[in-house]
């Protein structure tokens, strides 16, 4: 820890409360109103619905999910004393029903004497056992208190739905690098509770802009770990006396020693990322899994966001193996799921067995190229009219006009299929897709070689139907469930005239 300088007239440490000099940076640098709170604009920017219930004096019982240092217990304060309520937490790490109990009870007599409302706050509430979710239910139920629960793990998964159902989830998501940097940067200047101040070293503390990038990026969208690690660079910085112009000045080195971290050549805004990607992609395309899983391990070290690579992953699957093996996509679909049930550091395996799977499987971009190539037709000839044939009769009457004339039904020829023009005249003998030759595409390449060769080989022939068969008596069977439903809405509405 930084030297700290007496602090004139300061209190005796309170019973529960340590003083101001006593706290952690990230504690001393908790927002004290939703206006100086960062991040989380979906919820209490100017049109958040939260900061909206809060003007309205509104308030009621929410769970906020979300990853660790995004601010979920400092939201909880300040809308609590947004709406003028007692503030009152309980973690679920330390805590059990005896306190709970002692703090409704609390509130009970608070609402009785005083007509003032409670928030319990309850931190990793997750970690609750059903038999303590379910002791708050009632109190919930009944208002005594407004219950604010914080988890990092899926709500869904982890708390009771009986109380999940009396509580409104909303998620908060990790904050944005600007958002990060301006923490820090209020961190650095702040003079009543930063590091500009009695509370700072001796000077106040200048930091370089690689050394401040780098802080940021490793936070990954965690302020109270940004904020720690700037605390230890600033110490680690003032006890080898790294100065610039009288102010502590952070290095590098200072900033990686504080996080433990090697720092890494890589950036997540500069080229560093876009370079370390290409890589990842290219060793994809080239059945590389060693060299993509390398690629892989650097981006998530380095604190690359892992939805990204997993939107990459989903992306090779269509764009470099295409139907050459059609799983492909799911898999890389599949991981991008597990991350967002899971996170990390577990989804990290379902990272890297996406990307061997990706690897190793057969490619073909011919899905791509046929898309390509019916695009530039759209673009250079525009929007050509549908064949009659084709298009939709809504009305019997458009019939009169050729319209919905001479389309033929495929399930009613023999091998679900007849030779009929499907594109516009002027592309009628247009093809885009030329299947390759690799895994699954092979194989759709030969389904499409025979149905070319039966249809030149003469009019396909039609098959007898079973008796009544034919969509027309789906569209019955709607059509006669719509005019009951009429029947008994009018029903409904008579009795109720009555």
């Amino acid at each position: 820890m930084p030297t700290r300088r007496a602090v004139p007239g300061a209190r005796p440490e309170a019973l529960f409360q340590p003083p101001p000099e006593r706290q952690p940076l990230a504690a001393r640098m908790r927002p004290r109103t939703l206006e100086e709170f960062t991040g989380q604009a979906h919820l209490v920017g100017e049109r958040g619905p939260l900061r909206r219930a809060a003007a309205r004096g509104h308030l009621s019982s929410l769970l906020l999910w979300g990853p660790p240092g995004t601010g979920k217990t400092s939201l909880a304060r300040l809308l609590a004393e947004a709406v003028g309520a007692e503030f009152r937490t309980v973690s679920a790490v330390m805590s059990g029903v005896a306190e709970v109990r002692a703090t409704i009870a609390e509130a009970q007599e608070r609402l009785a004497l005083e007509h003032r409302r409670s928030v319990l706050f309850i931190d990793e509430i997750h970690r609750f056992n059903k038999a303590q979710q379910d002791a708050l239910l009632p109190h919930v139920e009944d208002g005594t208190v407004t219950l604010i629960g914080a988890t990092t793990e899926n709500p869904y998964f982890e708390v009771n739905s009986a109380l999940l159902s009396r509580m409104r989830v909303w998620r908060l998501e990790p904050l944005a690098d600007e958002d990060v940097a301006l923490i820090v940067r209020r961190a650095l200047e702040d003079e009543e509770r930063g590091l500009a101040g009695m509370y700072g070293p001796r000077g106040g503390v200048a930091m370089a802009e690689q050394p401040f990038e780098h802080l940021v990026d490793l936070a990954g969208g965690d302020a109270r770990q940004a904020l720690n690690v700037l605390e230890g660079a600033v110490a680690l910085a003032e006890d080898e006396d790294h100065r610039d112009g009288g102010r502590v000045s952070p290095t590098l080195a200072d900033v990686e020693a504080a996080a433990q971290q090697r720092v890494l050549a890589y950036d997540r805004a500069g080229d560093g990322h876009y370079d370390t990607v290409s890589a990842f992609i290219k060793s994809l395309r080239g059945n590389d899994p060693d060299a993509a899983l390398y690629w892989l391990a650097a981006m998530i070290t380095a604190g690359e966001d892992p939805k990204f690579i997993a939107r990459r992953l989903i992306i090779s699957a269509s764009e470099d193996i295409g139907n050459a093996d059609p799983r492909a996509l799911q898999v890389a679909v599949a991981a991008a799921q597990a991350l967002d049930y899971v996170g990390l550091p577990e989804a990290q395996y379902a990272l890297a067995q996406a990307t061997i799977y990706l690897a190793v499987a057969p490619k073909s971009n011919r899905s791509g190229t046929a898309y390509g190539a019916a695009m530039a037709d759209v673009t250079g000839r525009g929007s050509l009219p549908v064949p009659n044939h084709l298009r939709n009769a809504g009305d019997r009457r458009m019939k009169h006009h050729g319209i919905g004339v001479g389309y033929r039904y495929p399930h009613e020829y023999e091998g679900s299929d007849v030779k009929q023009q499907y594109l516009p005249d002027e592309l009628a003998d247009r093809r885009y897709f030329h299947p390759s030759a690799e895994g699954s595409e092979r194989r759709i390449g030969e389904l499409m070689d025979e149905r070319r060769a039966r249809r030149e080989a003469g009019p396909a022939k039609r098959l007898p139907q079973p008796p009544g068969s034919g969509m027309s008596g789906i569209g019955d069977g709607m059509k006669a469930n719509t005019e009951a439903r009429k029947r008994l809405a009018k029903t409904q509405k008579d009795d109720a005239d009555r």
